[in-house]
């Protein structure tokens, strides 16, 4: 059962990449006492995620930090590494904290896994937003399709702030 609004978030570790290095980083140190916005997406570097989706939260950046969200994060069932790489190639990395969910702990936790194994890409998110205050998700935007990015777009988040 996929998580839905009014539910606190599950604690989950991900990692992400920091000045020291890979490290860990649990849901309650990424959402406690804090407005954030997270974005899940299929696949790091893939059309759909790295053309489409990623590049609205860039640019929305600061119009949704204006609506009093502490954080922006982006998820993915990919590694720390590729999760740095993408950061960095996108120039995201200086407005959003990309999170690795390289096992799926998280994704399966929320309910929110994708078999993408008909393309050779295993167990994977499936494309979705929410705003969570707190560690309490306030609203979730799940995309019908994972080649869409509509729902779950950085402009969808703003209407909903």
């Amino acid at each position: 059962m996929a998580i839905a609004a009014g539910q606190k978030l599950p604690e989950v570790s991900v990692t992400t990449m920091t000045a020291e290095g890979p490290q860990p980083a649990s849901t309650s140190e990424l959402f406690a006492g804090r407005m954030v916005v997270l974005f899940a997406v299929p696949g790091a570097f893939t059309p759909t995620c790295h053309a489409n989706h990623l590049p609205g939260f860039i640019e929305h950046a600061a119009a949704i930090r204006a609506k009093g969200v502490d954080s922006i994060i982006c998820l993915s069932v990919n590694d720390v590494f590729v999760m740095d790489a993408w950061a960095k190639a996108s120039g995201g990395d200086q407005t959003i904290t990309f999170a690795a969910d390289g096992n799926g702990d998280l994704t399966k936790a929320l309910g929110l896994e994708l078999d993408a194994s008909g393309f050779g890409m295993g167990l994977r998110s499936q494309r979705y937003s929410m705003i969570v205050d707190d560690g309490v998700v306030q609203a979730v935007n799940l995309e019908p399709q994972a080649g869409q990015a509509d729902v779950s777009s950085a402009a969808a988040i703003l209407e909903q702030l």
